[in-house]
C-alpha cells in the first residue's frame, strides 16, 4: 500500500491532521527488520519478509495483506497453476511472495509498486530464493501500463491495503480498469481495511465501474470485526 503516483505524500493515517473518530487504530511503527511468516502453518517453509519504513509506509506488513495471502494459501495448490498473477501496491511483496511460495504457479508472478519500493521488493524476492519466479516492476497508478505488463496480460490481480489516500482513488480505479481491459476474464482480488469514511467512497465508485462481489472466506467473521473487507472486481 504505497501508491499515489505523482500525489506522493505521507500517508494520511500517519498525519495528526487525519485523526478522527472514524479512523481505526493503526499498527505501531516498526524498526527495520525481517519477519518470518508461515501463515498459521499454511506454508511449509516460512516466508521471510524484510520490513523497512524508510521509503514509505508500504515497507511495513499490513493486515489486509495477511487476509488476502491466507485466502489464496488455503486454496488447492494447483488452483493457480495457469494463472498470470500481478500484485498492485505490493510494498515489500507480502501477498505475491506468499502465493509464489505456496501455490504451484507456472508463469512468473509480478509484484509492483512505485520506484521507492523497488529495492525492497527485489530484496524480498532474493531473500526467499524466488529470483526468476517473481519479478519486481514499477507501476504508478493512473499512468499507462508498461509494455511488459501489457504483453503479460495478467488475469489474477492482487491488491491489499491499497485504499488509504483519497486523492489517489481515481488513479487506482483507472489502473484497475486498464488491467481488466487486457484480459476480459480477469479478476481483481481486493482486500482493504476501512480507516475513515472516505474509504467506502472508493468501494462506491468501484461498484459503478465493476461487478463487485464479496468473497466468502472462513476467517470473515474474524476479519470483518476488524473493519477488513475482501472482494472480487470483474468487468461488467
Amino acid at each position: 500500500m504505497t501508491q499515489g503516483a505523482g500525489l506522493r505524500s505521507p500517508s494520511p493515517e500517519f498525519s495528526p491532521l487525519a485523526l478522527g473518530e472514524d479512523l481505526a487504530p493503526l499498527p505501531e511503527y516498526k524498526a527495520a527488520g525481517t519477519t518470518a511468516l508461515d501463515f498459521y502453518g499454511l506454508l511449509s517453509e516460512p516466508l521471510k519478509l524484510h520490513e523497512d519504513l524508510k521509503t514509505g509506509c508500504g515497507g511495513q506488513l499490513w493486515p489486509a495483506g495477511m487476509v488476502l495471502a491466507k485466502h489464496f494459501l488455503r486454496r488447492p495448490r494447483d488452483d493457480l497453476r495457469s494463472a498470470k498473477i500481478l500484485e498492485l501496491g505490493a510494498g515489500g511483496g507480502l501477498v505475491g511472495l506468499a502465493v509464489a511460495k505456496g501455490c504451484a504457479v507456472e508463469s512468473p508472478l509480478y509484484i509492483t509498486d512505485q520506484v521507492e519500493m523497488e529495492s525492497l521488493m527485489r530484496h524480498n524476492i532474493s531473500l526467499n530464493g524466488l529470483d526468476g519466479r517473481v519479478r519486481a516492476a514499477i507501476l504508478n497508478w493512473g499512468e499507462p501500463l508498461s509494455q511488459d505488463i501489457v504483453e503479460f496480460k495478467p488475469d489474477t490481480i492482487l491488491a491489499a491495503d491499497c485504499v488509504y489516500f483519497e486523492p489517489a482513488f481515481p488513479l487506482l480505479l483507472r489502473t484497475l480498469e486498464d488491467l481488466l481491459l487486457l484480459s476480459p476474464a480477469a479478476s481483481i482480488y481486493f482486500c482493504f481495511k476501512k480507516r475513515r469514511r472516505a474509504d467506502m467512497q472508493f468501494l462506491k465508485s468501484a461498484r459503478k465501474a465493476f461487478v463487485v462481489r464479496e468473497i466468502e472466506d472462513q476467517d470473515r467473521p474474524v476479519f470483518s470485526r476488524e473493519g477488513l473487507f475482501l472482494y472480487t472486481f470483474t468487468r461488467r
